[in-house]
C-alpha cells in the first residue's frame, strides 16, 4: 500500500505511482531489508526501513547520498512512502511531516 503526502488519507494505486514516478517523485520503501529480499524491490525506489527514517531525514545531505545513493529530498520535494500493508507508510508520512516536510 502506498501513501502520498499530497493526499495523506488516500492510498495510491500502482498506476498512480507509475505516473508520479514519471514526474521524478522520490519513492521511499519503508519495509525492512529482509522484506525486500523476500518480496522484491520496487524499481526506482530507495529502501529506508521505518526504524531508520527519522534519522535519515535529518542527515546531512552528503551523508544521505553516501548511505542511500540518492539525493536527499528537500522539505518541499514530492515523496511517496510504501510498505507491505499501508500502516508503516502512513507512519512514515507522519514522521516526515513532523520534521517539516510538506
Amino acid at each position: 500500500s502506498l501513501c502520498a503526502a499530497a493526499a495523506p488519507n488516500q492510498d495510491l494505486s500502482y498506476q498512480e505511482l507509475k505516473d508520479l514516478k514519471k514526474a521524478n517523485v522520490l519513492h521511499i520503501d519503508v519495509r525492512e531489508r529482509w522484506e525486500i529480499d523476500r518480496f522484491g524491490k520496487i524499481p526506482e525506489s530507495i529502501n529506508i526501513p521505518l526504524g531508520e527514517l527519522m534519522e535519515a531525514l535529518q542527515m546531512d545531505p552528503t551523508e544521505f547520498k553516501e548511505q542511500y545513493n540518492q539525493t536527499m529530498p528537500s522539505k518541499s520535494d514530492p515523496v511517496v512512502f510504501s510498505c507491505l500493508a499501508g500502516t508503516r507508510s502512513k507512519q512514515a508520512l507522519g514522521f516526515a511531516m513532523s520534521l517539516g516536510f510538506s
